[in-house]
């Protein structure tokens, strides 16, 4: 009986116990919705003060218990996770998050889209590893932009535009589901790319280009830059020059802000085609037309290109050519006067060249070798690619005497290879060299 006794007060002190914790649940309660219902209003995050979370916890069931401490081991797996993620990257965990530069400012029509804001320095670059498209890369990281570069898996790594500060994805313009992954957080890209000798005109110049300017579009690309070639729309005949006509006309009606800028010839490729077979003694080939090309060096062409973007009010087309235009006469005499050497030409007749592209029409296999020959229809025209730069130079703010010239462009090439050439104590059976 004593023992029924004491469990009845025991039963009735925690009754009571349970009442007075109740009563003052119910006060802190009403406490916290009236603090948050403060919070809301004013706009302000929505906060449980520290007391009374810790409250709710000290007096919650056994089994919501078990639930909150699930979901706070969860939060703690999810950052021990991320924590993993930032160390096999090699990436500072100490570190505070970048903030936004004050000077960089987001995209506000793709904020008003309802996408995520990008920042204006954030460029791709289409055709890294070419020769204009790497002058491009370095231009843009020397002005402060954030570099991407889209280049096709290869043998050998582009480390090179790692070094100087790029990042490198992997894309190919002949497989459009590459595409997209390539352009998330860009805000302009910079179409430098082009078929190689060994590909088709067609499937890279013409169904690339239109797959990535489609994606453009679906991914709302603020700004678009296109490399194309000075008259190409007066020569429909000629297969390269057509798709690049087209192009220029597609992305007219894409409704994407671009800017197409056509090229007269870069100096890079004298090197390759007259410089470089005059110092071995081989042969270069040369014809008889008048045909002028105004050459301006890569380097240059990056130079206004990156200008360019920082024009509100920049020109829908716009053409870069150089200082002076030569013909290929002209140029080996160039090579020949700084190499200190006679170059051995051989002179090929337009008519062969004519005779040649219509051979070689007739085969499936050799039908890229046919459009590509189809310059010989340039060369028989007798036509100056140079066009004033005056307009331009002024409109970009540019200073035009800070352009290269053909001139300097092969004195200081020869002069190079040629103190490099002694410095290896290099023999010669002609000038003082050989190679």
């Amino acid at each position: 009986e004593r023992e029924r006794e004491r469990e009845r007060e025991e039963r009735g002190a925690a009754a009571k116990e349970n009442n007075c914790f109740k009563g003052e649940g119910e006060a802190n309660e009403n406490m916290m919705r009236r603090a948050t219902a403060t919070c809301s209003c004013s706009g302000e995050t929505k906060q449980v003060p520290r007391g009374l979370a810790s409250f709710r916890r000290s007096r919650a069931s056994p089994l919501a218990l078990r639930r909150q401490q699930e979901r706070e081991g969860l939060l703690r797996a999810r950052g021990r996770n991320v924590v993993l993620c930032k160390a096999e990257q090699g990436e500072d965990l100490n570190a505070a998050a970048p903030s936004m530069p004050e000077d960089v400012v987001a995209s506000e029509s793709t904020a008003a889209l309802g996408g995520t804001p990008v920042k204006r320095t954030s460029m791709l670059v289409v055709g890294a590893t070419g020769t204009l498209g790497r002058q491009v890369v370095r231009q843009a990281l020397d002005d402060g932009y954030e570099v991407r570069c889209l280049v096709r898996a290869r043998e050998r790594p582009a480390d090179f535009l790692r070094d100087w500060g790029a990042i490198v994805v992997n894309g190919d313009l002949t497989n459009p589901q590459s595409l997209p992954p390539a352009l998330v957080g860009v805000h302009t890209v910079i179409d430098c790319a082009t078929g190689r000798p060994e590909e088709s005109v067609t499937d890279v110049d013409w169904k690339g280009k239109v797959a990535l300017i489609q994606t453009c579009q679906a991914m709302k690309i603020q700004k678009y830059v296109f490399f194309s070639i000075f008259n190409c729309d007066k020569h429909p005949n000629v297969p390269l020059m057509s798709i690049k006509h087209n192009t220029e006309k597609f992305l007219d009606q894409s409704g994407l802000d671009h800017t197409v800028i056509r090229l007269c010839g870069f100096m890079q490729a004298v090197i390759s085609q007259y410089a470089v077979p005059i110092l071995e003694e081989k042969s270069v080939y040369g014809t008889d037309d008048q045909t002028k090309i105004a050459y301006m060096d890569t380097t240059d062409v990056a130079k206004l290109t990156l200008a360019s973007l920082k024009k509100e009010n920049c020109s829908k087309v716009l053409t870069f050519a150089g200082p002076q235009a030569f013909t290929i006469q002209q140029v080996i005499g160039l090579c020949e006067r700084y190499a200190g050497a006679d170059a051995k030409v051989t002179k090929v007749p337009l008519w062969w060249l004519t005779a040649t592209r219509i051979a070689t029409s007739w085969f499936q296999w050799t039908i890229d070798v046919t459009d590509r020959m189809a310059f010989a229809e340039i060369l028989s025209s007798n036509e100056s690619f140079v066009a004033p730069m005056q307009d331009t130079y002024a409109e970009l703010g540019v200073d035009p005497n800070q352009t290269v010239t053909l001139e300097m462009y092969l004195q200081d090439y020869y002069s190079m290879v040629l103190k490099k050439l002694k410095e290896v104590g290099a023999q010669s059976r002609q000038g003082d060299y050989y190679l």
